[in-house]
């Protein structure tokens, strides 16, 4: 049976799918509101999905403030937070491309997630966008059980998205967008004699945006507001196998304030609430666990919707677990003179739910059609990040103006 040393790939599927919850004995502790293994300590019970990399945020600009990108102003990336807020947008072009590096801090140098994204302003009341992620988790020796090397191969990911965004009224606006998702992680090997194949999904966004055009607020801030639900979608399976993985699908709520308070001093708060739309595992040997006895946990046989309409009802510990499993974001972007930013965040995430919180900072430069925008994480918990002490860089470009109203 082929299987793969510490190599990235187990680095990769380890921080974002490390689970406990199917060990022997584990059950819900409703005193300590917690899943407990047989020793009684607490142990995570992590949502669980496929292509965890469409979580990821591809841009430095939100990166910089802490992941909060639902509702603020619209930019070449938004077509991974919020489509809607694309028919909002001041300039008629804009292109955008990202480079993240990936887990440096292990020494780990051909681990990377690249961005292209873009929008092109149809008129005044409609736009379209599209963007291509690629996520290379670098080189890989892979071996069989005994330490004898099977072959090496080149995990990645890709992602392809187009989008568009139309203004219902003055105010609010809906956007739609639909992606394929290919993913090869260990094309040619096999498990337990089963051949493993690239995973491939269609899946598709829908989203709101509510913007203020009247000044309101001590200050004279304007206020938006977005929901957006994303990879909705097929699940995807690696092998021949009749049970398929869930996409991660997400509900993000999200509030943006922006004060302009002259020419050249403008400031944004946002904060942002999410949750995965998937099953929440439940403990091995519990009721609904694999009531069918058929040797496949319950709950990942479900269907794409039983999975995102049942996710806000099916956690073990009822509605404080479920409270868990959101996480929130908090970010703040200061404008000078529409030329230099700085930007600050943070992002928190329940420690029995993935554990992820760090603070995010981060600057941009903009000049002329061109613009810079850098970010840099820092872990405030023992929880390792891959985005650990790294910076991401974003380089965009934009083609004429819709109106004059600048769009930072």
């Amino acid at each position: 049976m082929p299987i793969v040393r510490i190599t990235t790939l187990i680095l990769f599927t380890l921080l974002f799918s490390i689970n406990n919850i199917t060990a022997q004995g584990a059950f819900w502790d409703p005193s300590k509101e917690c899943v407990v293994d047989a020793n009684g300590a607490c142990i995570p019970n992590t949502l669980l999905s496929a292509t965890p990399f469409l979580t990821i945020v591809p841009d430095a600009r939100t990166g910089a403030m802490g992941d909060a990108g639902v509702a603020i102003t619209p930019d070449a990336s938004s077509l991974h937070f919020n489509t809607s807020k694309l028919a909002f947008v001041n300039q008629e072009t804009e292109l955008a491309v990202t480079y993240t590096p990936w887990l440096r801090n292990l020494g780990l140098s051909d681990v990377y997630m690249a961005y292209l994204g873009g929008y092109k302003k149809i008129d005044d009341i409609s736009t379209f966008a599209g963007a291509l992620r690629f996520f290379s988790l670098g080189d890989i020796n892979f071996t069989d059980i005994n330490g004898a090397p099977t072959g090496t191969g080149k995990p990645r990911e890709l992602e392809i998205t187009l989008g568009y965004a139309r203004k219902l009224s003055e105010n609010l606006s809906a956007g739609i967008a639909g992606k394929f998702i290919s993913s090869n992680l260990a094309s040619g090997q096999q498990v337990n004699g089963v051949p493993i194949t690239p995973g491939n999904a269609f899946a598709a966004d829908i989203s709101f945006t509510y913007t203020s055009n009247e000044h309101f607020g001590f200050d004279g801030g304007n206020l938006s507001a977005a929901l957006s639900l994303t990879n909705l979608g097929s699940k995807i399976s690696y092998t021949s196998s009749s049970t398929r993985e869930f996409l991660p699908a997400n509900l993000s709520l999200g509030a943006a304030y922006r004060m302009e308070f002259d020419d050249f001093n403008t400031f944004t708060i946002a904060f942002d609430v999410k949750k995965l739309l998937v099953p929440t595992p439940i403990p091995f040997g519990a009721p609904g666990y694999d009531d069918d006895n058929n040797g496949t946990p319950d709950y990942r046989e479900k269907s794409t919707f039983a999975g995102v309409f049942g996710s806000f009802s099916d956690a073990p510990g009822g509605l404080s677990e479920e409270l868990q499993e959101f996480s929130t974001s908090l970010g703040f972007e200061y404008w000078y003179a529409n030329q230099f930013a700085v930007r600050a965040g943070y992002y928190y995430e329940h420690p029995l739910k993935g554990d992820r919180q760090y603070l995010t900072l981060g600057v941009g430069i903009k000049y002329n059609v061109f613009g810079l925008d850098i970010s840099y994480l820092a872990p405030t918990n023992t929880q390792r990040s891959p985005l650990d002490n790294t910076l991401r860089f974003t380089f965009r470009f934009n083609v004429g103006e819709a109106n004059s109203t600048g769009n930072n």
